[in-house]
This record gives structure tokens, sequence and C-alpha cells, in this order.
């Protein structure tokens, strides 16, 4: 009897294992594969999860590597299952066809003017009946834009300063953006009684400037972008509002190689020529309409999510004035959610010349498209502070969806 009763309790335990493994296993696939997703006509179908998925399509299970022949734009529902038994989620496949693009990896130079100023910082005035704050006191925050100040278009710091001291004190009406939305704020200015000028206690920016990497041209529509992140405010880390920008051209002089800690930076200056004027500052990266011709007689396909791997692959990118040079790396995770648009790659540089020369990933390399199986992956975004050889990557096919949607609203604006 006490022997039946021990295998049993091995039996309980062994079962109560298996089921939370597969319970573990369920949910970190519901996490991790995405609700939609897109296939190229006729393309075998696969996601990197190192576990056995089968994909189920109108009551027929297909193991991961099925091809699914089908029309392009249309779109039809799957079942992911595990084991093809144990069922994960439903996901929507959307049928399309395949995206091309020039790679390029060259350096530019970015000029950007917000719409209105940012407000930057809040500091108190010194007012001869102590410290005050008009701004806050109105309810302005750091992070907020202001578009105008008593009808009056603003888009220099110099501008409004120049409204605020000749205020005399008297309320000024704030037209301010936050997170979208518009609103008017009265504002009533101080005078500093160390300056002797009116004042209202914030720190604004009007415009920001830098060099990145360009990742590719679309010839589809004449769209060229690079970064693979939004350009941000350096003081409040949001999203700089357009106005209008441009992308130059740029040289590379120098590296300061980065270490533990301390990350690298890729040193250079603007030289002449316009690129692209900007049309989108975006989380998925800065794109513009293009003013040069790129070359289009090599062009490489998009890849979509599912065809990312981990595994080796490499980098474009310039770090000297020999232009654009290929680099390797090994791609050791990916994520296929749909939560974040950017940080979909962990990738590690595992190239000796580059190693020796930047210590990995350093700023300025933001945008360097990832390749890998002939196909543009993704391009690097950030650095990890502790280890300069690893960073983030983004899909293309996020890139390229935000550079086809210009496309559409000029079509949609133009009807």
């Amino acid at each position: 009897m006490c022997k039946k009763n021990i295998i049993f309790k091995i039996f309980f335990a062994i079962l109560l294992a298996l089921c939370l493994t597969i319970f573990l296993a369920m949910y970190f696939l519901s996490s991790n594969l995405p609700s939609s997703y897109k296939v190229y006509n006729g393309q075998v179908t696969s996601f990197d999860t190192g576990m056995p998925v089968t994909i189920s399509y109108d009551n027929s299970e297909m193991v991961q590597g099925t091809e699914i022949e089908s029309e392009t734009d249309i779109s039809y529902n799957v079942e992911l299952k595990l084991l093809g038994v144990f069922p994960i989620k439903t996901a929507t496949v959307s049928v399309i066809d395949e995206m091309y693009v020039s790679v390029l990896g060259d350096p530019f130079g970015i000029k950007i003017y917000s719409e209105g100023v940012m407000v930057v910082g809040i500091t108190d005035v010194d007012s001869h009946n102590g410290l005050v704050n008009p701004a806050t006191a109105a309810g302005i925050k750091q992070g907020d834009i202001i578009i105008s100040i008593n009808g009056i278009a603003v888009s220099s710091n110099e501008e409004v300063a120049k409204i605020i001291e000749k205020s005399n004190g008297k309320k000024q009406s704030f037209l301010i953006k936050r997170n979208n939305t518009e609103s008017f704020v009265e504002v009533v200015p101080i005078k500093s009684s160390s300056e002797d000028k009116y004042k209202i206690g914030i720190w604004v920016r009007d415009s920001s400037a830098g060099i990145g990497t360009l990742t590719f041209y679309s010839p589809s529509n004449n769209v060229v972008c690079g970064l693979g992140h939004g350009i941000c405010d350096s003081d409040t880390e949001e999203i700089i509002p357009l106005n209008s920008g441009e992308f130059v051209n740029a040289e590379i002089l120098s590296v300061t190689k980065g270490t533990s800690g301390i990350p690298g930076e890729l040193r250079g200056h603007f030289t002449s020529g316009t690129i692209a004027s900007i049309l989108v500052n975006d989380v998925t990266g800065v794109f513009g309409k293009s003013f040069t011709k790129f070359p289009v007689d090599n062009l490489i396909p998009i890849a979509l999510k599912q065809d990312v791997v981990v595994g080796s692959a490499r980098i474009l990118s310039t770090t000297d004035n020999t232009g654009p040079q290929y680099y390797d790396c090994q791609i050791e995770k990916v994520h296929f959610n749909d939560e974040s648009l950017t940080q979909n790659i962990i990738l590690k540089i595992t190239d000796k010349e580059l190693l020796a020369k930047t210590g990995g990933i350093v700023q300025g390399m933001s945008g360097s498209p990832i390749i890998q199986n002939g196909k543009l992956v993704g391009a690097v975004t950030h650095v990890f502070i502790n280890d300069s050889t690893k960073g983030y990557g983004i899909f293309a096919e996020n890139m390229f969806n935000t550079a086809k949607s210009l496309n559409l609203d000029s079509m949609q604006k133009a009807s």
C-alpha cells in the first residue's frame, strides 16, 4: 500500500510539473508571438521560438514552415497552437507583395525645427516677494509645447523671451499642446529682481541637430529614412514635434570608443548638400522626401518579422571616411510581440575590426542596417550602457510600414 502511494505521488508530481511547464510555455508564447503579421504570397511561415508551434488554418493543422498560397491584399485568421494541441492565440495574417529597398549605411546630419517651442525646464523667478513661478501657477509643465502667445505663433526661444519681457506684467494667453491636445492658459509674468526683466520661469528649446546613419531608400515612394528611433529632447525625453527639418550630408572625422558605462560616439560635421526634407519624426525613425538619386539597381527585400532568426548577421555602417562597411554581428534574441515597435532585436557585435575601433555600438550608428540571409531585417537603435558590444535593433518591417504610410497619407490629402 505504501509503495503504491509513493508511485502515485511521483506520478502526480511529474504530471504537475508537466502541466506547469506547458502553462509557462503557453504564457511565454502568448506574450511573445504577434497577434497580427504579414506574409508574402507563397512564403514559408515560421517563428523562431525554439518550441513546436503549429498553425491551424481552415480547420487543418500545418506545422510551422507550411507554405500558404493566397492572393495578395487579403487577410485571414489562424490559430497558433503548442504541440498542435494547446491553443496559444488567434492571429490575423495579411498577404502582401514583397517589399524592396536600397540599403544605405551612410552618415547623415539631422536638422530639425520643432512646432512651437518645447518647455524643457521649470525654474523659479526671484521677485520682490520671494521665489515664485508664474508658469507653474498657470499649469504649464515640462514637456509642453508652446504654440503661440496672444495669438502670435512662436518658433524660437528669442521670440518667447521678447513677448514676455515686453508684457509689463500683463496677463498673457498661451496656446499649449500636451499629449496632442491643445489648450489655452493665462500666465502673468513677474519682474526678476536680479535681471530687472519680466519672466515666467521656464526654459524652452526650439531645434535639434545631430548625426545618425541612413537605413534605406524606398524607390516606390521616394522616401529615405534613418535612425530607427525618434529624435527626442535631451531633457524631457519626449519626441520633438516636427515643424520642419532636413537631412544633410555629413562626414565622420573621428571615433570615441565606447566602454562599460560610457557610450562611445561617432564625431563628424555637416557638409554641403541637402539629402531630403524631413516629413516625419516618429518612434520608428526619421523619414524624408529624397532630393538625392540613390542607386536602385541592387535592391534587396525587407524581411518580415518572422523571418528574423537568432544567428549570425551583418551591420552596414560608416565609421570613417572610407564609406559604409559590413561588420559581423550576432542576433541573440528576437521579440515578436506587438507591444513595442522599436526594441525588437538584441544583437551583439562580433567583428574584431569594429570592436577594436569603436568598442561595439556607439552613438551615431543608430540606423545602421542589419542584414541577414540576403534581407534587410532591421536597424541598430541603441547601445547597452553597461556593455557596448550589445544593443537593440528595430524590425525593418516596422520602419517600412511608416515609410509606406507617408505615400498613403499623401494620396489621402490629394483626394
